[in-house]
């Protein structure tokens, strides 16, 4: 693994943790979220921003404890659009989310179908968090004593909060919200607290009034800005980052950062993440719209290490937008570049050297780097082969010279993405078929067929034995010695083969069709 000394941000960040929160026995990494919806991708980077300071604590010797929040006992505000039977959703809004049922029936709870959509898919890309459940902590009555603690520095809470705000919250301001046992709603006001562990509260809709012990009843919840912090000082987190919303001047992590001292604690160092941008396909990232680009929806296209590359080899705070288009082949070959550096197949100086070296590391889902780098074959390459195949990856594999178990392993996966990316988002004119027995045949001129008919000779004698370099040669002579234009044959060759004007590289799409193949196509001219 890289030294401390790393240019890495994820090694900086790991080393301004040691730095300011002092060489301790175990370091406490968080993340988390409210399972409102489905997790996107923007949510995402969050996670493997935290991961990666992780990997990077441990890379230099340290014990790391990474846990992962899931809110669930917030409020559920918004039936997003993609979700089943939305008008039973509906009945449950301003209850906690860890009450609302599944309407897929998957479940035991809504909340839970969204965080189980994610606990699965992230071991995937190397991601492998300690889940904490607060609807679980909460409802145990675990947080009494944080809650009874909010309620002693009401006022000093307050003044915090009000520092950041431009309407203050006055003194009938309380730091804790009530679900009503009534209706399970949080449409209820906090009435009074006797100084120890009760609390009275109104439920609006009824009217009823009710006093709770917070030691015994899953009612009480502190709101985010107080709950935050009260959290940082419970787990001891040593880093957290959080996003623009957060990060933003007078944001939940100004007031949190002081608020977090009353508890007993310290803030813990962060970063503020930057927003991702999909490109190449519609929907805007939201949660609550249902509108969603999920880390599933990236991995049909983006193996797991690629995916993780591009979080990787970018700096969390800047913004960067995440390809379906075209882009995809550039992002593939950034990669693969990456990867040949870290084999020593590709020459650059030592500092880029050094830099494409650990990204290459980080970027792996396991800590064991591979011994052996995939099979480099260019990511356009591939896409021409398995649509040369009609899809096969099995016989793209086995056309393959060279290649070992385990890079078979590894561009398996590739292929199965760069598949799902050529059927499902490559532009049209980059898509082709072979022709085939149901293919209309193509109108040629007397000197055209002639030039097909001597391609098809020296395919037959000269294809499997030569470069690509030289067969070009043979296909050149095919058309001089007929009297015909280059551009005007390479024309016809793409016609007669997939039904276009253009195509991949002539000869090299030749070459990586088998003889048997363009013989029987060949021979209907």
């Amino acid at each position: 693994m890289s030294e401390n000394n790393s240019t890495h941000w994820a090694d900086i960040y790991a080393a301004k943790i040691i730095r300011e929160k002092g060489d301790k026995e175990l370091y406490t990494c968080a993340s988390g979220i409210t399972p409102s919806g489905t997790v996107h991708i923007g949510n995402f980077r969050e996670i493997i921003s935290v991961e990666l300071v992780v990997r990077a604590l441990r890379a230099m010797g340290k014990k790391v404890r990474f846990i992962y929040s899931w809110d669930d006992y917030d409020v559920f505000r918004k039936v997003p659009k993609n979700m089943p039977q939305p008008e039973v959703l509906e009945t449950y809004l301003r209850k906690p989310i860890t009450l609302v049922p599944d309407t897929t029936g998957e479940t035991e709870s809504y909340a839970r179908k969204n965080e189980l959509d994610v606990e699965k898919i992230l071991p995937v890309v190397g991601v492998n968090p300690e889940y904490i459940y607060q609807a679980s902590r909460y409802r145990s009555s675990l947080y009494a004593d944080g809650i009874r603690r909010a309620l002693e520095v009401k006022d000093d809470i307050r003044e915090i909060l009000n520092e950041f705000r431009t309407a203050p919250l006055d003194e009938s301001w309380w730091p804790v919200s009530v679900f009503s046992s009534f209706t399970d709603k949080d449409t209820t006001t906090v009435l009074g607290w006797d100084g120890e562990y009760g609390l009275t509260y109104r439920d609006d809709s009824t009217g009823q009034e009710e006093t709770i012990d917070l030691r015994t009843t899953p009612y009480a919840k502190l709101p985010w800005r107080v709950d935050w912090p009260m959290r940082w000082a419970r787990e001891g987190v040593d880093f957290e980052p959080a996003g623009k919303d957060h990060h933003s001047e007078g944001g939940s992590f100004d007031t949190s950062r002081k608020i977090v001292k009353l508890f007993g604690g310290e803030a813990p160092v962060s970063f503020q993440y930057d927003f991702i941008s999909i490109k190449g396909r519609g929907g805007k990232i939201s949660s609550s719209s249902g509108e969603v680009i999920s880390l599933y929806d990236v991995l049909e296209v983006y193996t797991p290490e690629v995916c993780r590359y591009l979080f990787v080899s970018t700096r969390p705070n800047t913004e960067f937008a995440i390809s379906f288009d075209l882009d995809v082949l550039k992002i593939y070959e950034d990669y693969d570049n990456c990867e040949r550096i870290y084999f020593g197949l590709m020459n650059v100086n030592e500092k880029r050297k050094e830099k494409e070296k650990r990204i290459y590391e980080l970027s792996q889902v396991s800590e064991d780097i591979p011994s052996e780098p995939g099979y480099q074959i260019p990511f356009r390459h591939l896409c021409n082969l398995l649509q040369i195949h009609s899809g096969d990856i099995e016989a793209v594999l086995d056309s393959l010279e060279g290649i070992t178990e385990s890079q078979r392993a590894r561009l398996e996966v590739r292929c199965r993405c760069a598949w799902n990316w050529i059927t499902t988002f490559a532009p049209e004119d980059f898509r082709f078929s072979l022709a085939d027995e149901s293919s209309e045949p193509v109108e040629l001129t007397d000197s055209q067929r002639a030039a097909l008919r001597d391609l098809r000779g020296y395919i037959a004698d000269y294809l499997d034995n030569t470069s690509e370099k030289d067969f070009a040669n043979y296909i050149y002579k095919a058309c001089s010695d007929n009297g015909i234009e280059n551009a005007e044959f390479f024309t016809v060759v793409y016609k007669v083969l997939i039904g276009r004007e253009r195509g991949p590289k002539l000869a090299g799409f030749l070459k990586a069709c088998s003889k048997e193949k363009l013989d029987s196509i060949l021979s209907r001219y």
